[in-house]
């Protein structure tokens, strides 16, 4: 069995995650192919995007938004994701049924109370079916029926329980607005089938993420019992440098280590972070620590060196400025500061176009 470097699996995933170079892909198929994108804030998406990318407008993203090609729902570890409409119906269905568990202790033990979700979920969905509704409306129309319970837990329990569709104009570039949730039938016009089709989203996950273990792909996605599903698979094995078997699509592309890896800047929550067990692939155990020590897991934007994680940036504004301010967790050599200079650049000019731009760098 071969065994790969961690080099050679950092230059991997990045060139399944678009990260050596910017492709030519529709935006569609782009989220399609990542797996969807982590979206409780309306940026990440977007500037995801745009570092893989080439072309790729704000505008574009927006409109597929508004057509419903691309919808915005509760997805993998109980996240707000962005993902094509014709893939709610794989992750989903895939995903419901962990949903359904994670409902039943989304109260806190202190104050738990026993409710029947059965009637939380029918009475949600009717709720939901006819017009968008924020999630301050949910919680205080069932806390109506569950009185015993938390408006707040409530409306937790009716997102995992019932697909809901977060609607425009939230997650719209330069519009926003307060977060409405319509019910996924309405918005799309179709139910989710009722089996799921697991072993496709594992050699899906494998094409954007892999190779991975299973434990990685129960990471990314929470499902358990993922070995019987790649089991009737056609997979190839390899090993990494800690001997663990690492699962691939027998024609998925390995990449030498030798790669050159531009410097990237990327958004809060990116998949390249978020998506193995393993870490050690994509940022070494002092980065992970430091990217990780945040509160209410809010990860801030990171940027990469040579592949791997080497720190954080943020934007603030004034009203005439934008300031980016680059972060490093470790020293880097000027050389390799100039390249996340470039990316920052660009970065504001894309996303604060009409200000000064002002980089604050080492």
């Amino acid at each position: 069995m071969i065994t790969l470097s961690n080099r050679t699996l950092n230059r991997t995933l990045l060139a399944r995650q678009m990260l050596l170079e910017r492709r030519a892909m529709p935006v569609v198929e782009a989220v399609e192919h990542l797996g969807g994108l982590q979206a409780q804030a309306p940026v990440p998406p977007y500037l995801a995007l745009w570092t893989r990318l080439k072309p790729f407008s704000f505008d574009a993203l927006s409109k597929l938004v508004l057509d419903r090609s691309l919808v915005r729902m509760t997805l993998w570890r109980g996240t707000l994701h962005l993902i094509s409409a014709s893939d709610v119906h794989l992750m989903r269905t895939a995903l419901q049924p962990e949903l359904n568990k994670w409902a039943k202790v989304a109260m806190p033990p202190a104050g738990r109370v026993e409710i029947d979700l059965d009637k939380l979920a029918r009475i949600t969905r009717e709720y939901v079916d006819t017009e968008p509704r924020t999630v301050a409306e949910i919680g205080a129309f069932l806390a109506e029926h569950f009185p015993e319970a938390k408006a707040r837990e409530l409306s937790t329990q009716a997102q995992m329980l019932v697909p809901m569709v977060q609607v425009p104009p939230r997650g719209i570039w330069g519009v926003g607005g307060v977060p409405q949730n319509v019910a996924m039938a309405t918005w799309l016009g179709r139910d989710l089938p009722a089996e799921a089709a697991v072993p496709e989203l594992v050699e899906r996950y494998l094409r954007a993420f892999g190779p991975a273990t299973l434990a990685d792909m129960q990471a990314w996605s929470r499902l358990t019992g993922l070995k019987a599903h790649a089991a009737g698979l056609d997979l190839v094995e390899y090993r990494n440098e800690a001997g663990k078997v690492l699962l691939d699509v027998p024609d998925g592309v390995i990449v030498s280590e030798d790669t050159p890896a531009p410097a990237r800047l990327l958004p809060s929550f990116d998949n390249v972070l978020l998506g193995h067990a393993d870490r050690t692939r994509i940022m070494n155990e002092e980065a992970r620590s430091r990217w990780g020590a945040v509160r209410n897991g809010v990860f801030p934007p990171t940027f990469l060196v040579d592949g791997f994680v080497r720190g954080t940036w943020s934007i603030a504004e004034t009203k005439d400025t934008a300031t980016l301010t680059i972060e490093p967790y470790f020293r880097t050599s000027a050389k390799d500061m100039k390249g996340v200079v470039r990316e920052a650049e660009a970065v504001l000019k894309v996303m604060v176009p009409k200000k000064e731009h002002v980089i604050a760098a080492p």
